[in-house]
């Protein structure tokens, strides 16, 4: 792979500049015909970008211009301003005063933080949940990985990402609301990731279906502990993967020892 961390030389710059968001004209509405207003459109404006980021659309370098951008939005400079601030604070984009925003290129300790937190949260989601799965849960479990092998290194991501996301919320489903608040933008930053992984070694997918195949056997099982393991192990093999290819000298302590407290075990 080729991305690498957010030092994008300046004279590469321009080239990359070029590399901007291709969105519909049309404003958010909140009413039929109506747009939303205020602080909500600032939000709207926001999620929109963000997902753009998160999905791959905007990749790291991509230029952002508050005024190109609202225009293409449909908004004012005002919301697009917020918007730009919310996701600097995310640490998705560098915008600094009288310069251009950029999108970030990743960072291994932003990934290496959030897969620790990710495999410590669903791991314990997962246990709480592996013994609550019906019939049906399971069926649709099923239906999701068959349309992930079958979406598997086709051009469609987001139809795979929308299998992979129904998967593992209801791998996930039985934990109560506040758990679900904390796994929910976990889950959305790790698709990043994920597209990464995908993109840089082909050779994950069998991997990834294996491992959703072993947690669902573990899950039609009851068999909670099993179930843990193979999600924590799944989890840690993504972003261990993703680290090697992109800053192999990074000592990814957060995920390695999520790992061992979770999945009892090494990838």
């Amino acid at each position: 792979m080729s991305t690498r961390g957010s030092d994008i030389p300046r004279e590469q710059q321009s080239a990359e500049s070029g590399v901007e968001a291709q969105v519909s004209a049309e404003p958010p509405v909140d009413e039929p015909g109506q747009p939303v207003g205020g602080r909500r459109l600032a939000l709207d404006v926001h999620a929109r970008l963000r997902a753009m980021i998160l999905s791959g659309e905007l990749p790291p370098g991509s230029a952002l211009l508050q005024a190109e951008m609202a225009r293409k939005l449909g908004v004012s400079r005002t919301p697009m301003r917020e918007a730009f601030r919310l996701l600097q604070e995310e640490g998705l984009i560098d915008a600094r005063p009288d310069q251009r925003a950029r999108v970030r290129g990743v960072d291994p300790e932003d990934l290496d933080g959030v897969y620790g937190a990710r495999i410590m949260l669903e791991t314990l989601a997962v246990n709480l949940t592996a013994k609550s799965l019906d019939a049906g849960d399971l069926e649709r479990m099923g239906e999701a990985v068959q349309r992930m092998r079958e979406l598997a290194g086709q051009e469609q991501p987001d139809k795979w990402h929308a299998a992979h996301r129904e998967f593992h919320g209801i791998a996930t489903g039985a934990v109560g609301p506040h758990l679900q608040r904390m796994l929910a933008p976990l889950g959305e930053h790790s698709e990043r990731y994920i597209r990464l992984a995908q993109l840089g070694m082909p050779s994950s997918w069998p991997r990834a279906h294996a491992d959703h195949e072993a947690l669902l056997d573990a899950l039609r099982l009851s068999d909670s502990d099993e179930a843990a393991r193979v999600i924590a192990r799944h989890l840690a093999r993504t972003a261990l993967n993703v680290l090697a290819d992109i800053a192999p000298e990074y000592e990814p302590a957060a995920t390695r020892t999520a790992l061992g407290i979770a999945g009892n075990g090494q990838s």
